[in-house]
Protein backbone atom coordinates (compact mmCIF):
# COMPACT_ATOMS: atom_id res chain seq x y z
CA UNK A 1 0.00 0.00 0.00
CA UNK A 2 1.01 3.43 -0.73
CA UNK A 3 -0.02 6.83 -0.29
CA UNK A 4 1.40 9.86 -2.09
CA UNK A 5 -0.61 13.51 -1.42
CA UNK A 6 -2.78 14.66 -4.81
CA UNK A 7 -3.73 18.45 -5.36
CA UNK A 8 -6.14 19.20 -3.71
CA UNK A 9 -41.33 15.48 -18.39
CA UNK A 10 -39.52 14.30 -20.78
CA UNK A 11 -39.94 11.04 -22.52
CA UNK A 12 -38.59 8.20 -20.55
CA UNK A 13 -35.71 6.05 -21.32
CA UNK A 14 -38.06 3.03 -21.82
CA UNK A 15 -40.78 4.95 -23.91
CA UNK A 16 -41.32 2.68 -26.97
CA UNK A 17 -41.45 6.66 -28.90
CA UNK A 18 -37.90 6.72 -28.08
CA UNK A 19 -36.27 3.26 -27.29
CA UNK A 20 -33.90 1.76 -24.85
CA UNK A 21 -31.14 4.04 -23.11
CA UNK A 22 -28.77 1.94 -25.02
CA UNK A 23 -30.13 1.63 -28.39
CA UNK A 24 -30.83 5.53 -28.69
CA UNK A 25 -27.04 6.04 -27.36
CA UNK A 26 -25.61 3.37 -29.97
CA UNK A 27 -27.50 5.28 -32.69
CA UNK A 28 -26.53 8.68 -31.77
CA UNK A 29 -23.12 7.22 -31.28
CA UNK A 30 -23.01 5.37 -35.19
CA UNK A 31 -24.38 8.59 -36.48
CA UNK A 32 -21.39 11.10 -34.62
CA UNK A 33 -18.76 8.59 -34.74
CA UNK A 34 -15.85 11.01 -35.54
CA UNK A 35 -16.98 13.21 -32.39
CA UNK A 36 -17.04 10.05 -30.09
CA UNK A 37 -13.09 9.85 -30.43
CA UNK A 38 -11.53 8.55 -27.42
CA UNK A 39 -9.47 11.25 -25.04
CA UNK A 40 -6.15 9.42 -23.92
CA UNK A 41 -4.64 12.49 -22.61
CA UNK A 42 -1.84 11.39 -25.08
CA UNK A 43 -0.95 14.61 -27.50
CA UNK A 44 -2.45 18.01 -28.28
CA UNK A 45 -3.39 16.92 -31.45
CA UNK A 46 -5.41 13.51 -30.43
CA UNK A 47 -7.45 16.04 -27.03
CA UNK A 48 -8.72 18.31 -30.41
CA UNK A 49 -9.64 15.65 -32.75
CA UNK A 50 -11.66 14.31 -29.65
CA UNK A 51 -13.21 17.48 -28.95
CA UNK A 52 -11.20 18.28 -25.91
CA UNK A 53 -11.31 21.95 -25.18
CA UNK A 54 -9.63 22.11 -21.92
CA UNK A 55 -5.60 22.56 -22.07
CA UNK A 56 -4.21 20.38 -19.20
CA UNK A 57 -7.38 18.12 -17.62
CA UNK A 58 -6.71 17.30 -13.78
CA UNK A 59 -6.75 13.30 -13.53
CA UNK A 60 -6.87 13.52 -9.40
CA UNK A 61 -8.28 16.39 -7.30
CA UNK A 62 -8.40 16.01 -3.76
CA UNK A 63 -10.83 17.56 -1.16
CA UNK A 64 -11.12 16.89 2.85
CA UNK A 65 -13.74 16.56 5.11
CA UNK A 66 -13.01 15.51 8.28
CA UNK A 67 -10.77 12.29 8.31
CA UNK A 68 -11.71 11.69 4.22
CA UNK A 69 -9.74 12.39 1.66
CA UNK A 70 -12.53 12.12 -1.27
CA UNK A 71 -10.27 12.00 -4.36
CA UNK A 72 -12.16 12.93 -8.22
CA UNK A 73 -10.52 10.41 -10.37
CA UNK A 74 -11.06 11.06 -14.15
CA UNK A 75 -11.89 7.97 -15.77
CA UNK A 76 -12.32 9.69 -19.35
CA UNK A 77 -13.32 12.78 -21.07
CA UNK A 78 -15.25 13.03 -24.40
CA UNK A 79 -18.46 14.24 -26.29
CA UNK A 80 -21.81 12.95 -25.59
CA UNK A 81 -24.02 11.24 -28.62
CA UNK A 82 -25.75 13.95 -29.91
CA UNK A 83 -26.88 17.45 -29.94
CA UNK A 84 -27.07 18.68 -26.66
CA UNK A 85 -30.56 20.27 -26.71
CA UNK A 86 -32.17 16.76 -27.59
CA UNK A 87 -30.91 15.45 -23.98
CA UNK A 88 -32.32 18.43 -22.11
CA UNK A 89 -35.41 19.36 -24.25
CA UNK A 90 -36.92 21.68 -21.80
CA UNK A 91 -34.21 23.44 -21.30
CA UNK A 92 -34.60 27.16 -21.74
CA UNK A 93 -32.11 29.88 -23.02
CA UNK A 94 -31.14 31.32 -19.80
CA UNK A 95 -30.89 27.91 -18.10
CA UNK A 96 -28.24 27.14 -21.19
CA UNK A 97 -26.47 30.56 -20.56
CA UNK A 98 -25.92 30.23 -16.35
CA UNK A 99 -25.15 26.47 -17.31
CA UNK A 100 -22.40 27.60 -19.27
CA UNK A 101 -21.20 30.37 -16.68
CA UNK A 102 -20.99 27.24 -14.36
CA UNK A 103 -19.24 24.97 -16.56
CA UNK A 104 -18.08 26.56 -19.38
CA UNK A 105 -16.21 23.64 -20.39
CA UNK A 106 -19.38 21.47 -21.02
CA UNK A 107 -19.97 23.63 -24.32
CA UNK A 108 -18.87 21.79 -27.58
CA UNK A 109 -18.83 23.40 -31.08
CA UNK A 110 -21.90 22.73 -32.82
CA UNK A 111 -24.68 22.11 -29.67
CA UNK A 112 -22.31 18.93 -28.36
CA UNK A 113 -22.08 18.59 -24.67
CA UNK A 114 -18.38 18.03 -24.08
CA UNK A 115 -18.23 15.93 -20.26
CA UNK A 116 -16.50 13.91 -18.07
CA UNK A 117 -16.50 10.32 -16.44
CA UNK A 118 -15.78 10.64 -13.11
CA UNK A 119 -15.42 8.22 -10.15
CA UNK A 120 -14.61 8.47 -6.64
CA UNK A 121 -12.81 7.48 -3.88
CA UNK A 122 -12.63 8.18 0.04
CA UNK A 123 -9.79 7.59 1.53
CA UNK A 124 -9.62 6.93 5.16
CA UNK A 125 -6.62 7.13 7.94
CA UNK A 126 -4.81 4.33 7.43
CA UNK A 127 -5.00 4.08 3.65
CA UNK A 128 -8.27 2.35 3.67
CA UNK A 129 -10.28 3.14 0.73
CA UNK A 130 -13.77 3.03 -0.89
CA UNK A 131 -14.53 3.96 -4.77
CA UNK A 132 -17.33 4.88 -5.77
CA UNK A 133 -18.32 3.88 -9.35
CA UNK A 134 -15.58 2.43 -11.34
CA UNK A 135 -16.23 4.36 -14.99
CA UNK A 136 -15.90 3.52 -18.42
CA UNK A 137 -14.01 0.29 -18.29
CA UNK A 138 -11.51 -1.36 -20.73
CA UNK A 139 -12.26 -1.19 -24.19
CA UNK A 140 -15.00 -4.11 -25.37
CA UNK A 141 -16.92 -3.14 -21.75
CA UNK A 142 -20.43 -2.36 -22.16
CA UNK A 143 -19.96 1.51 -22.47
CA UNK A 144 -18.02 0.53 -26.08
CA UNK A 145 -20.79 1.55 -28.02
CA UNK A 146 -21.19 5.10 -27.05
CA UNK A 147 -18.86 6.10 -24.48
CA UNK A 148 -15.13 7.09 -24.68
CA UNK A 149 -13.04 4.03 -23.91
CA UNK A 150 -11.18 2.69 -22.80
CA UNK A 151 -10.78 4.41 -19.40
CA UNK A 152 -7.56 5.04 -17.56
CA UNK A 153 -9.00 4.39 -13.92
CA UNK A 154 -6.52 1.96 -12.98
CA UNK A 155 -3.70 3.89 -13.87
CA UNK A 156 -5.00 6.88 -12.27
CA UNK A 157 -5.50 5.11 -9.36
CA UNK A 158 -1.80 3.84 -9.14
CA UNK A 159 -1.11 7.61 -9.39
CA UNK A 160 -3.10 8.36 -6.38
CA UNK A 161 -1.45 5.99 -4.64
CA UNK A 162 -4.17 3.02 -4.09
CA UNK A 163 -3.44 -0.30 -4.29
CA UNK A 164 -7.00 -2.60 -5.67
CA UNK A 165 -5.96 -4.53 -2.43
CA UNK A 166 -6.92 -1.46 -0.14
CA UNK A 167 -10.22 -0.86 -1.77
CA UNK A 168 -12.59 -2.49 0.90
CA UNK A 169 -16.02 -1.05 -0.49
CA UNK A 170 -16.96 -0.24 -3.98
CA UNK A 171 -20.81 2.04 -4.16
CA UNK A 172 -22.35 1.62 -7.23
CA UNK A 173 -24.13 4.46 -7.64
CA UNK A 174 -26.64 2.98 -10.21
CA UNK A 175 -25.84 0.29 -13.34
CA UNK A 176 -25.64 1.98 -16.04
CA UNK A 177 -22.75 1.43 -18.42
CA UNK A 178 -21.01 4.23 -17.51
CA UNK A 179 -20.31 3.42 -13.57
CA UNK A 180 -19.64 0.07 -13.45
CA UNK A 181 -17.11 -0.59 -16.32
CA UNK A 182 -14.09 -1.13 -14.60
CA UNK A 183 -15.70 -3.54 -11.44
CA UNK A 184 -14.65 -6.50 -13.26
CA UNK A 185 -11.72 -7.69 -15.86
CA UNK A 186 -11.74 -8.97 -19.25
CA UNK A 187 -12.33 -12.35 -17.75
CA UNK A 188 -15.42 -11.46 -15.32
CA UNK A 189 -13.49 -11.81 -11.77
CA UNK A 190 -14.15 -8.88 -9.99
CA UNK A 191 -10.72 -5.97 -10.20
CA UNK A 192 -11.41 -5.33 -6.67
CA UNK A 193 -11.58 -8.40 -4.46
CA UNK A 194 -11.56 -7.13 -0.94
CA UNK A 195 -14.36 -4.91 -1.55
CA UNK A 196 -18.49 -5.36 -0.68
CA UNK A 197 -19.91 -3.85 -3.85
CA UNK A 198 -22.45 -2.03 -2.54
CA UNK A 199 -25.75 -1.25 -4.75
CA UNK A 200 -29.87 -0.30 -4.05
CA UNK A 201 -32.62 -3.75 -4.32
CA UNK A 202 -34.49 -1.24 -6.25
CA UNK A 203 -31.49 -1.31 -8.65
CA UNK A 204 -31.05 -4.95 -9.77
CA UNK A 205 -34.61 -5.60 -9.23
CA UNK A 206 -35.53 -3.10 -11.94
CA UNK A 207 -33.02 -4.53 -14.06
CA UNK A 208 -34.30 -6.14 -17.69
CA UNK A 209 -32.89 -9.64 -18.60
CA UNK A 210 -30.65 -8.32 -21.72
CA UNK A 211 -29.46 -5.55 -19.61
CA UNK A 212 -25.73 -5.64 -19.83
CA UNK A 213 -25.20 -4.76 -16.03
CA UNK A 214 -26.77 -8.63 -15.19
CA UNK A 215 -24.15 -10.65 -17.08
CA UNK A 216 -21.28 -8.05 -16.55
CA UNK A 217 -21.13 -7.02 -13.31
CA UNK A 218 -24.18 -8.37 -11.30
CA UNK A 219 -23.82 -12.04 -11.87
CA UNK A 220 -20.13 -12.17 -11.55
CA UNK A 221 -20.10 -10.05 -8.14
CA UNK A 222 -22.51 -12.14 -7.13
CA UNK A 223 -21.20 -15.38 -7.34
CA UNK A 224 -18.05 -14.19 -5.93
CA UNK A 225 -19.97 -13.08 -2.76
CA UNK A 226 -19.09 -9.55 -2.97
CA UNK A 227 -22.34 -7.89 -3.93
CA UNK A 228 -24.01 -6.84 -1.30
CA UNK A 229 -27.49 -5.19 -1.97
CA UNK A 230 -29.22 -2.68 0.79
CA UNK A 231 -32.67 -0.91 1.10
CA UNK A 232 -32.88 3.01 1.71
CA UNK A 233 -30.77 5.05 3.26
CA UNK A 234 -27.86 3.05 5.05
CA UNK A 235 -24.56 3.81 6.82
CA UNK A 236 -22.20 2.35 5.03
CA UNK A 237 -19.07 3.05 7.30
CA UNK A 238 -18.19 4.73 9.87
CA UNK A 239 -19.99 6.58 13.05
CA UNK A 240 -19.96 9.22 15.67
CA UNK A 241 -16.79 11.61 15.93
CA UNK A 242 -14.87 9.46 13.32
CA UNK A 243 -17.48 10.73 10.42
CA UNK A 244 -19.25 8.41 8.37
CA UNK A 245 -20.31 7.40 4.67
CA UNK A 246 -24.09 6.93 3.98
CA UNK A 247 -25.33 5.76 1.07
CA UNK A 248 -28.74 7.90 0.22
CA UNK A 249 -31.72 6.93 -1.95
CA UNK A 250 -32.35 9.47 -5.37
CA UNK A 251 -34.29 7.43 -7.31
CA UNK A 252 -35.66 8.15 -11.02
CA UNK A 253 -32.28 8.29 -12.96
CA UNK A 254 -32.76 4.64 -12.72
CA UNK A 255 -34.73 2.99 -10.16
CA UNK A 256 -32.67 2.05 -7.48
CA UNK A 257 -29.73 5.22 -8.25
CA UNK A 258 -28.17 6.46 -5.00
CA UNK A 259 -26.05 9.32 -3.92
CA UNK A 260 -23.16 9.04 -1.15
CA UNK A 261 -23.15 11.25 1.61
CA UNK A 262 -19.70 11.89 3.04
CA UNK A 263 -19.74 13.43 6.48
CA UNK A 264 -16.52 14.44 8.03
CA UNK A 265 -18.24 16.50 10.94
CA UNK A 266 -17.24 20.08 10.08
CA UNK A 267 -17.29 19.73 6.21
CA UNK A 268 -20.17 17.57 4.23
CA UNK A 269 -19.25 16.20 0.31
CA UNK A 270 -22.07 14.79 -1.26
CA UNK A 271 -21.31 12.36 -4.47
CA UNK A 272 -23.83 12.92 -6.62
CA UNK A 273 -24.20 10.08 -9.35
CA UNK A 274 -26.49 10.83 -11.83
CA UNK A 275 -28.77 13.04 -9.89
CA UNK A 276 -27.56 15.73 -12.07
CA UNK A 277 -25.44 15.15 -15.51
CA UNK A 278 -24.55 18.96 -16.82
CA UNK A 279 -24.90 22.21 -15.27
CA UNK A 280 -27.82 22.82 -16.93
CA UNK A 281 -29.73 20.87 -14.27
CA UNK A 282 -28.12 22.63 -11.49
CA UNK A 283 -29.04 25.67 -13.21
CA UNK A 284 -32.44 24.84 -13.21
CA UNK A 285 -33.00 21.99 -10.95
CA UNK A 286 -36.72 21.33 -12.44
CA UNK A 287 -35.07 20.12 -16.27
CA UNK A 288 -35.29 16.88 -17.17
CA UNK A 289 -32.58 14.61 -18.56
CA UNK A 290 -34.08 12.71 -21.71
CA UNK A 291 -32.90 9.16 -20.33
CA UNK A 292 -33.97 9.22 -16.97
CA UNK A 293 -35.73 6.34 -16.17
CA UNK A 294 -38.72 8.36 -14.10
CA UNK A 295 -38.36 12.44 -14.98
CA UNK A 296 -40.71 13.13 -11.83
CA UNK A 297 -38.85 10.96 -9.35
CA UNK A 298 -35.66 12.49 -10.91
CA UNK A 299 -36.73 15.73 -10.30
CA UNK A 300 -37.74 15.17 -6.87
CA UNK A 301 -34.39 13.55 -5.90
CA UNK A 302 -32.34 16.45 -7.43
CA UNK A 303 -34.51 18.59 -5.36
CA UNK A 304 -34.09 17.33 -1.96
CA UNK A 305 -30.25 16.54 -2.58
CA UNK A 306 -29.75 20.22 -3.59
CA UNK A 307 -31.54 21.38 -0.93
CA UNK A 308 -29.90 19.30 1.73
CA UNK A 309 -27.02 20.32 0.48
CA UNK A 310 -27.48 23.97 0.54
CA UNK A 311 -28.16 23.48 4.35
CA UNK A 312 -25.50 22.11 5.40
CA UNK A 313 -22.98 23.97 3.02
CA UNK A 314 -21.71 21.01 1.54
CA UNK A 315 -19.95 20.19 -1.84
CA UNK A 316 -21.31 18.71 -4.43
CA UNK A 317 -18.94 15.84 -6.31
CA UNK A 318 -20.10 15.40 -8.79
CA UNK A 319 -20.03 12.48 -11.92
CA UNK A 320 -19.99 14.51 -15.56
CA UNK A 321 -19.63 18.00 -15.14
CA UNK A 322 -16.43 19.43 -16.10
CA UNK A 323 -15.71 20.78 -12.90
CA UNK A 324 -16.18 17.52 -10.10
CA UNK A 325 -16.28 19.88 -7.14
CA UNK A 326 -18.63 22.67 -6.74
CA UNK A 327 -21.25 24.17 -4.68
CA UNK A 328 -25.01 24.68 -4.96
Amino acid sequence: MTHRPVPSDAATADDPATGSRRRVLRDAACVGVGALAAWTGTSTAHRAAAGERRADPARIVARQAGPFEVLALLDAHGPFPGRRQDQFPDARQEDWARAERLDPDAFGPDDTWELDFRCYAVRRPGGRATLVDTGVGPAGSPASAWAPVPGHLPAVLELAGIDRDDVDSVILTHLHEDHFGWAVDAAGRPMFPNARHVVQRAETAALDEDDSATAYVVEPLRRAGLLHEIDGRVRVLGGGRGGELTAVPTPGHTAGHQSVLVDGGHRRIVITGDVLVHAVQLAAPPVAYRLESDPAAARRSRQSLLAEARRHRALLATSHLNRPFLRT
